[in-house]
């Protein structure tokens, strides 16, 4: 199996051994980003709605590297720090969204000072 790595300046920079993105038989996964402002590298200030803009943003750089967009998401994975942000998050995270959305799996996760984390799996088109 072939992996092509896929990196952009306009995310924020893998903190460990990871890569931003990964594209494998037909398919570009993420890696999952929190709320860092990509030029700053500083956490952007704000609730759960403020961090999702910015996880979004995140992931959506990392999409355009290959010419893709949340159209083309098939499964989202979201890590929250307190599940009763669940509505203030969806919001966010569906401004960004059309239908039909892509399947998701929200979980409450101990997370390091961020209050969301997402990671996507969107299909290549052909």
């Amino acid at each position: 199996m072939a992996k092509e790595e896929i990196r952009t300046d306009n995310a924020p920079n893998p903190a460990g051994a990871y890569s931003q993105g990964i594209v494998a038989n037909g398919f570009l996964y993420t890696a999952g980003f929190g709320p860092a402002d990509p030029a700053t590298g500083k956490l952007v200030e704000g609730g759960v709605a403020e961090q999702t803009a910015q996880v979004m943003r995140n992931v959506a750089a990392v999409l355009a590297e290959k010419g893709l967009t949340f159209a083309d998401v098939v499964k989202a994975t979201v890590h929250l720090a307190d599940l009763s942000d669940f509505a203030e998050f969806n919001k966010a995270y569906e401004s960004f969204l059309e239908k039909p959305y892509p399947v998701r799996t929200t979980v409450g996760s101990t997370l390091n000072g961020i209050l969301v984390e997402i990671d996507v799996v969107a299909a290549l088109r052909s």
